[in-house]
């Protein structure tokens, strides 16, 4: 898992699927629970413009960090798609290959672990689940809604822990 290491400014944390990446095209891998080639068509996901335009100003405010629900073994391909669009391409947070809990637990452990390094001054999140656990614990979040929101994919995040 990546570090933060300069403490001299807050942190803005975003997700990436559905914040940064549009995963439409690859949601009908999810309907028959084909994870591995849901992830591996990732390589081929937009950039979604409202993301990206939010990452920039993030990228002049804060140090930014990803905090993904996406496997610990598709770290290089994740690295290559943000290189690809010119994006920073970490500190990027991922799940371990092994942990199938829901996003919202795996989430808020990390930002915790950030918070005391760094204050979190952001995050940006499309899954409103993160997004409720996040905002209840009193942290600033932000609901990503340039997406719509796919009930596969939240099942696949909040049932099946695979994103």
């Amino acid at each position: 898992m990546s570090t933060v290491s300069d403490n001299s400014r807050s942190l803005a944390v975003f997700d990436i699927d559905g914040v940064l990446a549009d995963v439409s095209h690859r949601l009908h891998f999810l309907d028959v629970h084909r994870w591995e080639k849901f992830f591996a068509a990732a390589h081929a996901d937009p950039l979604l413009d409202e993301g990206a335009e939010r990452l920039e100003e993030a990228l002049g405010l804060y140090d930014v960090v990803y905090l993904t629900g996406r496997p610990e073994r598709n770290r290089r391909l994740t690295e290559r798609w943000l290189a690809s669009f010119g994006l920073p391409t970490g500190p990027l947070f991922m799940r371990s290959d092994d942990d199938l809990r829901p996003a919202r637990y795996v989430k808020r452990e990390v930002v915790r672990r950030l918070a005391q390094e760094r204050e979190v001054a952001m995050i940006l999140d499309d899954d409103p689940a993160v997004v409720r656990v996040l905002a209840d614990d009193g942290w600033p979040v932000e609901l990503a809604t340039w997406l719509p929101h796919s009930s596969t994919l939240q099942d696949a995040q909040e049932n099946q822990g695979r994103t």
